[in-house]
């Protein structure tokens, strides 16, 4: 597991204190998210739950909170109705029967008003202004004062992420934690903007399939 801490977090340090991910997003985990998120088997939510259940695990130790509460980041109403279900929310809700004692599980609490452009081929400083604006928390006496974990499938900048916790801290929780399924690193054995457009290509196909 790694703790998130790249060149890009240590040059723009993001919102949330730590990002843990279970593995890379590569080969045969790459290929378990994609039957979920772009063929709809949501069997795989069982084995991929358990695996970002591992990876809150390790954050744990360092929440104040006694009793964190988990949040997934949000799909805009519009990805959503095309894709049937929100793929993160449906990991994070599989990961709390292996935590559930540990933390409160919550939807609703973060929302996503507004649709956001594809973060592909923009630079670092774009997919901050992509992002600012796009999330924002719908009932703030649930997070003012807590610890908060919230969770995606894929971490691969972690602006998204970031912008999640700037919003959330500014509502008042006290700290706020990244995990996620998979970590994906641009580089030879990575994920790269070739194939960001090919997933990019199969969530079209899913929307115009509606």
């Amino acid at each position: 597991m790694g703790d998130g801490l790249c060149v890009n977090c240590r040059e723009h340090r993001p919102e949330f204190e730590r990002a843990v991910s279970f593995g890379e997003y590569k080969d045969g985990l790459r290929g378990l998210i994609h039957l979920l998120k772009y063929e709809g088997v949501t069997p795989a939510c069982s084995p991929l739950g358990a695996m970002l259940a591992k990876a809150i695990a390790e954050l744990l130790p360092a929440c104040r909170d006694g009793k964190p509460l988990l949040l997934a980041v949000p799909l805009h109403r519009n990805r959503r109705r095309a894709r049937g279900f929100n793929q993160a929310e449906a990991i994070a809700a599989a990961a709390t029967k292996h935590l559930r004692a540990e933390l409160e599980f919550a939807t609703g609490v973060l929302i996503r008003r507004r649709e956001t452009i594809s973060q592909v081929g923009l630079s670092r400083e774009e997919r901050i202004e992509n992002m600012r604006g796009a999330f924002r928390v719908s009932v703030p006496a649930r997070v003012k004062g807590r610890s908060v974990i919230v969770v995606d499938d894929v971490m691969t900048t972690g602006t998204t992420l970031s912008e999640c916790a700037r919003v959330l801290k500014r509502a008042g929780a006290e700290q706020v934690w990244a995990a996620t399924v998979a970590r994906a690193f641009h580089g030879a054995d990575a994920p790269g903007i070739a194939e960001s457009r090919e997933e990019e290509e199969a969530e079209a196909v899913i929307t115009a399939s509606q």
